[in-house]
């Protein structure tokens, strides 16, 4: 089985960090660049196909998304790129969704200590003394439950694959979401996940029969 991790394409907030405070995260929309960085995404895939093994089924591929709007939005282009030749069935996954930041969601990181400074001193010492991995946001996650709740997909994605038949799975997801998938299939470490970069927009990262081939597009 090949999976192809996908990070979302450039969202305005990607653009401007001030959008945080005024809408909600998972409504916040891709950027044009985005939409276009998608795209080329999708044609990158298609092209991609071309170049397997002859006997792999192309005619139908899964695709699962996590359910905020950029990664819908991402999905979208990547569907647009890849175009009608190759069926791309499509679910979504809650579990997919992006790291929840709880009480310090919205604000910026130089307001945290002036609006909750109890909270954020608390954050703070959790993590200088346990790593930013395992410290948990104030009513929010650590990455380290977002490495649990990802992990509960693989489950799902599996019996998937073997009920229908798929070879190949696009997974579009976050930043950490992303990360936190490729450590927990790979049974790599915190220490991995800390010092792996955040993926650029749209960047895709192949996991086949289950040795990971790296990122194969670099995204932008």
């Amino acid at each position: 089985m090949r999976i192809f991790l996908v990070r979302h394409g450039e969202s305005i907030s990607n653009v401007d960090a001030r959008i945080y405070a005024e809408m909600s995260d998972h409504v916040i929309p891709l950027s044009d660049r985005g939409q276009q960085q998608a795209l080329r995404a999708g044609e990158f895939l298609r092209d991609h196909f071309k170049t397997l093994p002859r006997d792999d089924d192309f005619s139908a591929v899964r695709l699962w998304t996590s359910p905020y709007r950029r990664t819908r939005e991402t999905a979208d282009g990547v569907e647009a790129g890849i175009g009608a030749a190759i069926d791309l069935d499509r679910r979504e996954h809650i579990n997919l969704c992006e790291q929840q930041f709880g009480l310090f969601d919205g604000v910026p990181d130089e307001e945290l200590p002036v609006r909750f400074p109890n909270e954020y001193a608390h954050y703070k010492k959790c993590v200088d003394h346990e790593g930013k991995f395992w410290a948990r946001v104030p009513l929010g996650e650590s990455r380290f439950d977002v490495a649990v709740r990802v992990r509960e997909t693989f489950g799902t994605f599996l019996r998937d694959a073997e009920r229908y038949q798929y070879r190949n799975i696009i997974v579009i997801c976050h930043g950490v979401t992303l990360r936190a998938f490729v450590m927990q299939w790979l049974h790599l470490t915190p220490e991995w996940f800390e010092e792996e970069p955040t993926p650029r927009n749209c960047s895709i990262r192949l996991i086949d029969d289950g040795g990971d081939k790296g990122y194969i597009y670099a995204g932008e």
